[in-house]
């Protein structure tokens, strides 16, 4: 098999694995909702079967031989879990306010707070193209949002605004396990993931109602699978899709579980969009593809004196691929595509 043929089955097959993440992704909601449990109870349970599920398979893979693993990294493994564990019960709190779709589409705007934490916390330069997609995205956010500023003046629609907000805040503690997370090097994100599921289950505890839990009958089913299939299931399959897709691909390939997201929330709930609230999604998502995929805003200006071959030549130079801020954007961990290049190996980063 010739390195063409072996390289294009092996993108194939990394564009099927993260396909199948995606849509699982999109399907999360339905199972919070039809569980019948609370917010912290589902995400408790979640870590529960997750953490059996993923240590499970790192046993089998033998990933515990040579985690590498220091005090450090171990740490701020942790430290990104504490983020991700409310993340999930801030998200599944705002289904509930508000809906599954609206909540995603909010939520979804996780990569803008990567970069403005990266300007406060590491003095990361803010270009003029990424300023102005957060302004495209804040648009976006503005319009699929569905609120006015009557919303705010009387009390008729105070859950809501609190499910947005949640959805929001939720966003913003994704941003900060993302900024922690890629500080941890080296390790399988296997392993990062399981260090994070196994903290939400202490770090949970206090919070879990068990008395809740003992008429759900066959509504157990539903953790279960959170735990299993949208936790261990869609961890692995992202994790392997990363070693062998090019960033492009992933950062499109990641809309789809927004997509899947709405259309499960149509077909099921009966939630659709408003057409007002439509025309915010396509502003997020060119956007977010903008940040992570260092599009410009406009045309590039080239020198008057410049000839024609030269000024294409500097345009490549000058524009490398961006690696990208967050390319998954769902609410599971994954590790952050430190490289941009077809073929380049993706370092751990995040935790969603």
């Amino acid at each position: 098999m010739s390195t063409e043929t072996r390289s294009a089955s092996t993108e194939l097959k990394g564009t099927v694995e993260l396909t199948i993440a995606m849509v699982l992704s999109g399907t999360l909601g339905v199972f919070v909702i039809e569980s019948g449990a609370s917010p912290f109870n589902v995400v408790f349970f979640r870590c529960v079967f997750g953490a059996i599920g993923l240590g499970l398979y790192c046993l089998v893979r033998g990933f515990f031989t040579e985690h590498n693993f220091t005090p450090k990294k171990l740490g701020l493994a942790a430290m990104g879990g504490v983020f991700i564990v409310f993340n999930w019960v801030l998200l599944f709190e705002s289904y509930e306010s508000t809906s599954i779709s609206v909540a995603t589409v909010v939520y979804h705007t996780q990569p803008f707070y990567v970069v403005l934490l990266g300007v406060l916390l590491f003095r990361d330069k803010l270009t003029t193209a990424k300023f102005g997609w957060l302004v495209v995205a804040f648009a976006g956010l503005i319009l699929t949002a569905g609120v006015s500023l009557s919303d705010f003046r009387d009390g008729g629609h105070s859950a809501y605004l609190i499910g947005l907000g949640q959805a929001l805040l939720a966003a913003v503690f994704y941003a900060l396990a993302t900024v922690i997370t890629k500080r941890v090097t080296g390790v399988r994100p296997h392993l990062v993931a399981l260090v994070q599921v196994v903290l939400g289950i202490p770090l949970l505890l206090p919070f879990a109602s068990f008395g809740d839990m003992n008429g759900l009958g066959a509504d157990w089913g539903w953790l279960v699978g959170l735990g299993l299939i949208h936790t261990c299931l869609m961890y692995v399959l992202m994790y392997s899709s990363y070693q062998k897709l090019p960033t492009p691909k992933i950062a499109v390939l990641a809309f789809i579980y927004p997509a899947v997201a709405m259309l499960c929330d149509w077909a099921v709930y009966g939630h659709r969009f408003s057409l007002l609230q439509a025309l915010g999604i396509p502003l997020i998502v060119a956007a977010s593809l903008g940040v992570n995929l260092g599009w410009r805003l406009g045309p590039r200006r080239s020198s008057a004196t410049e000839p024609p071959a030269a000024a294409a030549g500097a345009k490549r130079e000058a524009t490398p691929p961006a690696a990208p801020a967050d390319l998954a954007q769902a609410d599971v961990p994954e590790p952050a595509p430190a490289a941009a290049a077809h073929g380049a190996k993706l370092t751990i980063g995040e935790s969603r």
